[in-house]
Parts: structure tokens; sequence; C-alpha cells
């Protein structure tokens, strides 16, 4: 679709009358057309642009104006890269000229098309805009390193993701809104938002992991510190029943008489002391058997390997990194052929 307006005061008008020797007369009224085309940016910023300008009569038919064209698209290629004095944001890249007859009116007329080709210079937007998305994935790239314990890899990749959102907002100013297509820069942008999205998604799957696991961890230390403090009561009674074994002992050598006969009480006299010892010797030996029985489960409490929720989020991470790394490359890949490849 294209649209043209002159602008009459653009160009000066030509004094000179041209008459041929073979009965040719031209005269030349310069003007200066503007004209609009619709953009097709599936390729941005990597696009080709074609834009038509049609020539012909409103009213007349072919056989009162009859309209020539230089046919060689090469040679008007040529001229009109030495006549372009200025480029922008585009390049010239070449021009063709054909021709065919439309009936309008009830009669033929001969139309002029003149097709021209400009691709846009895509080198400042590959550094502004390309470049940075690709970095910022990389930096997503180096948070798999982080440690999961904190919160601070969360924080750096919403920092990313606000970073790339802020991008897609600045693409859609730059970007025509009459596009039948997606860009091929848009599902770029897309794609990378979305694998950095995934990234942020395992990462707070797995620090929920580890936290449910830590709180189980509070509470090994909890019994960890009960079983010590058992282990420290039952090594005190331990003692106290050893003091009283020896006290018993002394008492019993105390009661002998002078003579060296042992002295015999009411109650039996020394086969009571004896049985009291044996008792508390019995008991000693029980205490110190439980004793060491806490001490072989407090021992293999801490040799334990780390828990399985923590278990189950390093297997993720890996299997998350090998499967994040290849859709990446996969999707730059294909990104990159769809550009140098695709056809609008």
């Amino acid at each position: 679709m294209l649209s043209c307006r002159t602008e009459m005061d653009k160009a000066s008008p030509s004094p000179y009358l041209n008459i041929r020797s073979h009965g040719w007369v031209e005269f030349r009224n310069d003007q200066v057309v503007i004209s609009t085309c619709k953009m097709r940016v599936y390729k941005f910023p990597f696009d080709i642009q074609s834009c038509n300008i049609s020539f012909k009569s409103i009213i007349h038919s072919d056989e009162e104006i009859k309209l020539f064209y230089h046919s060689n698209n090469t040679e008007i290629t040529e001229w009109s890269r030495k006549t372009l004095q200025t480029q922008y944001e585009w390049l010239f890249v070449s021009m063709t000229v054909t021709s065919k007859t439309v009936n309008h009116f009830g009669f033929n007329q001969t139309m002029i098309v003149y097709t021209i080709y400009m691709k846009r210079r895509s080198v400042l937007y590959i550094a502004n805009f390309v470049l940075p998305v690709l970095f910022f994935l990389c930096l997503d790239f180096a948070s798999l390193l982080m440690s999961d314990t904190g919160g601070e890899k969360v924080g750096f990749k919403i920092t990313i993701l606000l970073a790339v959102t802020v991008m897609q907002l600045i693409l859609n100013d730059i970007l025509p809104s009459s596009s039948d297509k997606i860009p091929i820069i848009a599902v770029y942008c897309i794609g990378t938002f979305a694998l950095m999205l995934l990234s942020l998604l395992e990462t707070i799957v797995v620090i929920h992991l580890i936290d449910k696991d830590a709180s189980q961890d509070n509470e090994k230390e909890m019994t960890k510190c009960q079983i010590e403090g058992q282990e420290k009561k039952l090594t005190d009674l331990q003692s106290c029943f050893i003091g009283i074994k020896k006290c018993s002992s002394c008492a019993s050598v105390n009661k002998t008489s002078i003579d060296g006969t042992p002295f015999i009480g009411k109650e039996g006299g020394m086969g009571g002391l004896t049985e009291v010892s044996l008792a508390l010797e019995k008991m000693s030996d029980e205490l110190g058997d439980i004793k060491k029985s806490i001490s072989l489960l407090s021992g293999r409490q801490e040799e334990e390997k780390p828990s399985y929720w923590t278990r189950t989020a390093q297997k993720i991470n890996k299997v998350f990194a090998v499967f994040y790394v290849t859709a990446t490359i996969l999707f730059l890949a294909f990104v990159s052929t769809m550009w140098s490849s695709a056809d609008e």
C-alpha cells in the first residue's frame, strides 16, 4: 500500500524545453514526491523493505498518452545510487522497473511501477538491544553458581527479569504496530524472558525444599541437645553410685572389731553391706551400657548424609542446569536461523 504527496515548493521549475531530432519534445517539471509504504518488520532489525511507486495517467488512455521507461534495471540502480546524496537509517539496495496495462474507466492505460529495495542499518540495534538481552541471559547463567541457602539468588534473578521487561517496553516503542506477523526479535525477547522465568521458579522450589530440611535439622539439634543432657545426667548418676559403693566399702572396714573379728549387726551385718555393694555395682554397669548406647546413637546421627529434601534439591539443580543450557542453545540457534533464512 502506497500513499504519496507532492511537495510543490521543494523543486524549482525548469526553464528549458528539449527538442530532439526525431521529433520528441521534452519538458522537465521536477517535483519532490514523498511516499509512505507499509512496513514489514518480521525480520527486524535485519529487514529489507520494498516500496512501489506507480505512474500512469488518470484520464488519458494509451492511444492519447504513451509512457516509456528505461528497461535496464542495473543502470537504473547505478544512476539512483549516484543521485542519492544522504543515507541515514536506510541503505539503498536496488531499483527495478516494470510496466503493466490496466483497464480503468473502460479503456486501457499503461502503468509503470518502480520498486525500491532498502536495507535497514542494524548495527545500532544490535549494540543497543540484541546484545544487552543476551548479556542478561549470560548473567542468569552465572546465577546457577550462586548458593541456594539465602535469598540473594532470588533477588538477583528478579532484577534481571525487570531489566528484560524494560527492554521489551523499549522494543514496543521502536517497532511499528502495522506488522501482520510477530517479529522475530519479539520472539527473541519473549523466549529469553520465559527461560529466565523458569530459572526463577526452579530457584524458588529448591529454596523451599532446603528450608524444609532446615526446619527438620533444627528439630534434630534439639533432640541432640536433649540426648547430651541425658548422657550428662547418667554420667553424674554413675559417679554417684561409684561414690556410694566406695563409702559402703569404707563402712564395712570401719565396723570390724579391734581384735580383727568382723562386727555383726542385727540384720545380718556384712551380708547386707555386700548385697548393697553388688547392687550398686550392677546399676553402675547398666548405666555405663546405656551411656555407650546413647553415645553410639548420637555419633550415627552426626555421620548421617544430607537430608532427603536437600539431596532432592541438588538433583533438581543438576537436571535443570543441563536442561537450561540445552534449551538456551537450541533457542538461540532457532532465532539465528529464522533471522538469516526466513522470508516475510
